[in-house]
């Protein structure tokens, strides 16, 4: 901002200590407080005496400065008021610039890997995925929007005993039936089968149990090989790793069918991955680094056999079993390396549930005493459950919310809402993608609005009011200004920034959001930063009230004079510009009307 650039020279010539580098910036000016930035001169005030007096020179400094309108010290903080053409300056009247800001210096941009969703082929995806999904694709876009070359993994979990248990079902059960003599979705189908299942297998378990009283208060895990349920699941699996032909023709033909509705799924959402690896794959990765880390002392053999890793006051944790087997962190072991040898990122980060962290940090601790450099880069961007208003979700009793059909329902709730606000004139065509994108945006937005380590609720109503804190609510925003331009194109209404007359835009109303449009590209560096989107969300929610303030109380096409209605609409466009990019940025679209 010029008047910094213009008090950090003068400073340098007052006081020879100041540093030849940048060391102030402008904050919002408190809430209460007059002014449209805070700068704080304790930041200075060990070049300058101390940071009460460097307020006081500063200001007087600043007083005489021809962008600045009014300038007060408080203490050790100054508070600036700008002329409404230099802030517009520096935010509405060069909105491409503004935007610019946004990207990291070259020095600072990183390669960055991230690994998201990690579905199971054994059920359709659900709205833990969803959630996964929203958080890792929305970081994804975030990270590149900011300038950093970002590499989109999934691991898709599509072996073990958990995918035998529909197979079996299937095999059992399915009577030879497929997606296409169905008209089911190829994963909804196979987890039809793995609910059927754990019906099948709880009418055992109770058989069971009433045979055995002894066993009543054991868990069913427990329980599971006492079963023939279990018992044959378990041999399947054996079969599997043994490549029966039968088992794996089996299993192949089944994850096709969960791969082509993932597929729909994703492509629903605006998913895409560069690579997906396949557990089914890469299971056995780590067994070869396993041994190499036992020969070095990183590893030891228990008594029993099995393989161990002291972590210290994380425990102690086994990498391969007694008979050998490898472990689920055997698998991320030889994973991480593999992803590492394939795109050496600088960093990698896995969107993963709140439930794994102790995973995550042994993890990261075994690559690092493994002597792997890149190991302190590693990052766990860990979530927390998200539940409907109705109560928590369970795969294994066919409770959860599948994706496609909450995105079937925030659909529906869209279109209803549309015709609700006079939106019965549209065609079924037009209705229908605007639904989708307020639909599906309104999902988004609301998950993304808590910080991710948050357990939240999800509300699919209520996420799409468009009043309060929603998605819609900001989509409104650019719709209106969409409305807007129309209707000033038809005036004939000329809002080219290069032409507009700023200095006429002197209101609270208005200054309100130039400051705002100013601090957008420091929002998504922050953001990008602490690897949490919540930050853009909340931004664009205050951006969209001091717009609506604006609105009421600055009439923008029915202004006093062409001139200030010009200003006023080219504010606007800059409004509206900086929502679509921050609502891209989140991977939520805009519709052109609501």
């Amino acid at each position: 901002m010029r008047f910094i650039t213009d008090l950090e020279n003068f400073l340098r010539g007052e006081f020879p200590g100041f540093p030849a580098e940048s060391v102030l910036t402008a904050d919002p000016c408190p809430a209460g407080q007059n002014g449209d930035f805070t700068i704080n001169c304790f930041k200075i005030g060990r070049f300058c005496g101390n940071p009460m007096a460097a307020a006081q020179t500063a200001a007087k400094f600043l007083a005489s400065h021809g962008d600045v309108e009014a300038v007060e010290a408080v203490k050790a903080f100054l508070n600036v008021s700008l002329k409404p053409a230099a802030l517009s300056r520096e935010s509405a009247a060069d909105v491409a610039g503004l935007l610019k800001r946004g990207v990291l210096p070259a020095a600072e941009r990183r390669k960055i890997l991230i690994e998201f969703s990690a579905p199971n082929t054994n059920k359709p995806q659900h709205l833990g995925h969803v959630r996964n999904n929203t958080l890792g694709m929305s970081l994804a876009s975030l990270l590149k929007r900011v300038g950093h070359e970002v590499v989109e993994i999934n691991l898709v979990n599509d072996r073990g005993i958990h995918i035998c248990k529909s197979m079996l079902a299937y095999q059992r059960f399915g009577k030879g039936e497929t997606p296409e003599s169905t008209g089911i979705k190829g994963d909804h189908l196979v987890g039809d089968y793995y609910v059927k299942f754990n019906a099948e297998y709880s009418r055992e378990l109770k058989t069971l149990r009433e045979a055995h009283p002894e066993w009543a208060e054991k868990d069913s895990d427990e329980l599971f090989l006492e079963t023939e349920l279990g018992q044959s699941a378990q041999a399947m699996l054996r079969a599997w790793e043994s490549e029966d032909p039968e088992v794996r023709a089996l299993w192949q033909k089944m994850n096709s069918w969960v791969f082509a509705g993932f597929a729909e799924t994703y492509q629903r959402m605006g998913i895409r991955f560069d690579h997906t690896y396949l557990e089914s794959q890469t299971y056995l990765l780590g067994k070869d680094i396993v041994a190499s880390g036992l020969e070095k002392g990183v590893f030891t053999r228990r008594e029993d056999g099995a393989v161990i890793c002291d972590l210290g006051k994380l425990g102690t944790k086994v990498v391969l079993r007694k008979d050998g087997t490898s472990v689920y962190i055997t698998q991320d072991i030889g994973t991480t390396l593999r992803k590492y040898e394939d795109y050496h990122p600088q960093t990698m980060i896995w969107v993963v549930g709140d439930e794994q962290n102790l995973h995550f940090q042994m993890l990261f601790t075994i690559m690092s005493r493994l002597g792997y450099e890149w190991a302190k880069d590693l990052f766990h961007l860990s979530y927390g459950m998200v539940n409907l208003p109705s109560g928590r979700m369970k795969s294994r009793e066919g409770t959860v919310v599948d994706a496609d059909d909450l995105f079937d329902e925030m659909h529906e709730l869209a279109a209803a809402a549309c015709k609700e606000r006079g939106g019965e004139e549209l065609s079924g065509e037009e209705l229908s993608r605007r639904s989708e994108i307020i639909g599906l945006g309104a999902l988004k937005f609301m998950l993304l609005k808590f910080n991710p380590r948050t357990t939240m609720t999800f509300d699919p109503a209520s996420s799409l009011k468009f009043e309060g804190d929603t998605g819609p609510y900001v989509q409104y925003v650019a719709a209106r200004i969409n409305s807007m331009k129309r209707k000033a194109a038809e005036k004939g209404l000329n809002a080219d920034p290069a032409a507009v007359r700023w200095e006429l835009l002197s209101s609270k109303f208005e200054k309100e959001l130039m400051v705002r449009l100013y601090f957008y590209p420091a929002t998504l560096k922050n953001a990008a930063s602490k690897r949490d989107c919540s930050g853009i969300v909340e931004y664009l929610l205050e951006l969209a009230k001091s717009f609506n303030r604006f609105y009421r109380e600055c009439p923008v096409l029915s202004a006093e004079n062409a001139e200030l209605a010009a200003a006023r609409l080219a504010l606007a466009e800059g409004v509206r510009a900086v929502i679509a990019d921050g609502l891209g940025t989140l991977t939520i679209g805009v519709p052109e009307a609501m």
